[in-house]
């Protein structure tokens, strides 16, 4: 049955589906879609045209559907689909999104740690993590099975591939590569998610591609086109490694993040 506190404020056209709580003091706008099952804990404001899927879970304090914190936004309508299985824990911040479809998507079963900030037309793919504090810049795009650590920065514009991680208190300039491991301490691309890839049952054979394949492209005689051609003739059939060189190749707005000696080598060639 659907639980709503006597002090919590619904607003006339918010559809709540079956089995909704929704805690003391929270708001819910008229433009709120609450999937079944969804529990909004205790001072929650949910506004815009917000959608959260079935069975997510928000914490107090949190604030969805604020607008976009920039001097470009003029009012416009904007978005924000959160998928199903969430957890948003404490005082985690979503804006709408201002250009394009105006869309800030989460996926499916994504846990957002206390005080994440996810900016304007972020979009985040399934089984995300962002551990505490971690801060997305408006129009950053991760993709599944991503880690993010704790006070970590991404940069507007910027790309996470799948399966990648980022470590705590890194800033992230850069597009990271799929199945990438960016660690504090360590200036540009440390290596792959060996860790990751073995918890979520990568193959032996499948790591040794991979990780042959980052050799090549990152440490490999010529240029770095060049090496991308290479790799593409010897590890082009692997299912991982033309991942990783698809996304390579898409092209986003920052470039990709090397691994710092070879990163030096690559200037050098510029």
């Amino acid at each position: 049955m659907t639980n709503i506190h006597p002090t919590a404020v619904i607003e006339d056209g918010a559809r709540l589906g079956a089995d909704v709580s929704v805690g003391a003091f929270s708001f819910i706008g008229r433009d709120v879609t609450l999937g079944d099952g969804v529990v909004i804990n205790n001072h929650v404001s949910v506004k815009a045209h917000t959608t959260i899927g079935d069975g997510t879970v928000i914490s107090p304090f949190a604030s969805l559907g604020g607008t976009p914190q920039s001097v470009h936004y003029k009012g416009e309508p904007g978005a924000i689909i959160i998928g199903k299985n969430c957890v948003i824990r404490e005082n985690v911040t979503i804006n709408i999104g201002s250009v394009g479809p105006r869309e800030t998507r989460i996926g499916d079963r994504c846990f957002l740690m206390t005080g994440i900030h996810i900016a304007h037309d972020c979009t985040l793919g399934n089984d995300v993590i962002m551990a505490n504090c971690a801060t997305l810049g408006g129009h950053v795009s991760i993709g599944n099975n991503v880690f993010l650590g704790g006070l970590c920065a991404l940069h507007q514009f910027v790309r996470v591939g799948d399966h990648a991680i980022v470590g705590g208190l890194c800033p992230v300039w850069h597009d990271v590569i799929p199945f990438g491991a960016l660690r504090e301490g360590i200036e540009g691309l440390g290596g792959l998610n060996i860790i990751g890839m073995k918890r979520r049952g990568f193959s032996r054979p499948a790591i040794q591609a991979l990780r042959a394949a980052y050799r090549d492209l990152f440490f490999g005689p010529g240029q770095f086109a060049e090496r991308l051609e290479l790799v593409t003739e010897r590890y082009g059939e692997d299912e991982n490694v033309a991942h990783i060189l698809e996304f390579i190749r898409q092209r986003g707005k920052r470039r990709i993040t090397m691994p710092r000696h070879a990163a030096e080598h690559h200037d050098a060639e510029a």
